[in-house]
């Protein structure tokens, strides 16, 4: 299964940002990039291109234990950023406002990486950067003043007290885009 672990604002949080991003999105009259739906908005940590289904709930089990030792923490999104740069991007991002938050989000991204390794996923390897992905494109594109326009973005701050296992369902989506489905909830400080 193709799968993600992720964390999920609160529909809010995702709303805000939504907000921001439709008078950007209305100026992108050559539809150049493709806008992340409101509800696809999220923050993934670690990315598996394939889990075998039968190793599920091995590594979900693993995770549960992962998670309840960490500490739930508040985060702010903001800043923008280009993918692989913003001379020639196909990814537009924000990111998250505080570094500590970044390296902690490293540290947990570092830790399912390694969990799903174990449990036999195709783990993506590409270094990490939090980062939450606002539009693609098909082709590298200059996207200099998109970044410029969205890095004076904040969102209101908020709680990340779980963290979830998303499945990826290409193309059954509105659109072909893709269908997500929660299939693991991780509570975080269960044992603090």
């Amino acid at each position: 299964m193709r799968a993600f672990f992720a964390v999920l604002p609160p529909q809010e949080i995702r709303d805000h940002l939504a907000a921001h991003l439709e008078p950007r999105r209305d100026a992108d009259t050559e539809r150049v990039w493709r806008w992340t739906r409101v509800e696809h908005l999220h923050l993934t940590l670690a990315f598996l291109a394939d889990l075998p289904e039968h190793r599920e709930d091995e590594l979900a089990q693993a995770a549960a234990e992962w998670a309840a030792r960490q500490q739930p923490l508040r985060m702010q999104w903001g800043r923008a950023g280009a993918f692989p740069d913003p001379g020639g991007a196909k990814v537009i991002w924000i990111g998250v406002t505080a570094e500590e938050v970044g390296r902690e989000l490293s540290g947990w991204s570092r830790s399912l990486r390694d969990l799903s390794s174990h449990a036999g996923a195709d783990v993506d390897g590409q270094r990490f950067v939090p980062h939450v992905t606002v539009a693609r494109s098909a082709r590298r594109v200059r996207a200099g003043r998109w970044v410029q326009s969205l890095d004076a973005y904040e969102s209101p701050p908020f709680d990340v007290s779980e963290v979830v296992l998303m499945q990826s369902h290409l193309g059954e989506g509105p659109g072909r885009s893709p269908r997500y489905e929660v299939r693991r909830t991780l509570s975080l400080g269960a044992d603090r």
